[in-house]
């Protein structure tokens, strides 16, 4: 519904008024929406979320229904000055989480958020490679024969895919972790965003850009807060370690990337859906096409933009974890090449990066 909304129309504005903004635009503008989606022209397509996180996933004997606990809608945690203080200092959260009493599909920014909130970092990934292996999506150019009772599961099979999207995850968490702590050390969103009230109030002076300090924003917040601080969607507020990259962003342009190697992008979705705007149902969708390759980067700016939803990571911490991501898949794909092959004739695999550019490996 952000199309129709008044508040979505006043972020717009806000930021088509700033120096610089680089997130995706139509024509140059930011609108209702492109707003919140990713930069790729595969976020551009279709519903908002990906069909990754509203088909039901069969596992084994087991059929999964993607309807999740959301949060309660209209509460936001950490916004009043003193509670914000003492989570800085260490406290305990003040407040319970507040939770809606029925579960639903995921149908705006604050059912993605709680998503994301205690997720399985590699669980949407693991997901996806399920509904698509049940699709009948593996990349015909992989050397492949379902046919083989050996092959057929190991070398470029079912288990070799569900293998290296566990296998490359924990790469990318490390690699996120190194940045994190030894070159970035980035202040998250939720504590910058005490600098800005300790810097609106008098209370110190901080280098902050004027496009923020004149936001229009502020009088929103401070009418429905009292404070300048950035609301959160969680009452405990953000990890504890640094901001830049985002982990769940290193990790999503990871398993995507292994994703979009082992299966064919251009495979389409016969039965696509979207959920309905209360989230308690799905409904077709028919407008367009969509395929594998579109869905999967969709599904990875999801999983990032998500903590941005809940106020912890700024968008950058995103862009740039997802290609961060990318090339420890990369490099990960390059050593599984070699090891997968034992004789096969194998040019390699090929997939669509993060930036739009078609390469082999």
């Amino acid at each position: 519904e952000y199309p129709d909304s008044d508040l979505i129309a006043a972020a717009v504005d806000d930021l088509n008024s700033v120096s610089e903004f680089t997130g995706p635009t139509n024509g140059g503008q930011v609108t209702s929406e492109t707003v919140f989606r990713g930069l790729d022209q595969g976020n551009l397509q279709g519903p908002y979320l990906s069909q990754f996180l509203w088909q039901t996933i069969t596992r084994g004997a087991i059929e999964l229904t993607q309807k999740i606990r959301t949060g309660e809608p209209g509460v936001d945690y950490l916004t009043d000055y003193d509670e914000w203080l003492a989570n800085q200092r260490g406290a305990m959260p003040a407040h319970e989480q507040r939770f809606d009493a029925e579960k639903r599909f995921i149908r705006n920014g604050r059912d993605l958020a709680s998503y994301v909130q205690q997720d399985i970092p590699f669980q949407a990934y693991e997901n996806a490679a399920l509904l698509l292996l049940s699709m009948g999506a593996l990349d015909p150019s992989l050397p492949h024969d379902a046919d083989d009772t050996t092959d057929g599961l190991l070398n470029f099979g079912p288990f070799d895919v569900l293998d290296a999207v566990i296998t490359v995850f924990n790469c990318a968490l490390s690699a996120a972790w190194y940045h994190k702590w030894v070159v970035n050390k980035r202040l998250r969103p939720e504590e910058f965003g005490g600098r800005v009230h300790d810097h609106r109030t008098g209370c110190a002076s901080y280098p902050i850009h004027d496009d923020l300090l004149t936001s229009s924003v502020f009088d929103r917040v401070e009418e429905e807060f009292g404070a300048s601080l950035l609301p959160q969607a969680y009452p405990e507020g953000c990890p504890l370690h640094p901001s830049y990259p985002a982990g769940h962003a290193v990790i999503a342009g990871a398993c995507i990337t292994v994703l979009k190697a082992y299966f064919d992008e251009s495979f389409v979705f016969e039965n696509p859906v979207q959920a309905t705007t209360d989230g308690t149902a799905l409904e077709p969708y028919v407008d367009e096409d969509l395929t594998v390759g579109s869905e999967l980067r969709k599904l990875a700016s999801n999983m990032a933009i998500g903590r941005n939803w809940a106020g912890i990571h700024y968008r950058s911490d995103e862009l740039s974890g997802l290609r961060i991501g990318e090339k420890v898949a990369i490099s990960i794909l390059e050593e599984r090449k070699e090891i997968s092959l034992q004789g096969q004739q194998f040019e390699g695999f090929t997939l669509t990066t993060f930036d739009g550019e078609r390469i082999r490996i």
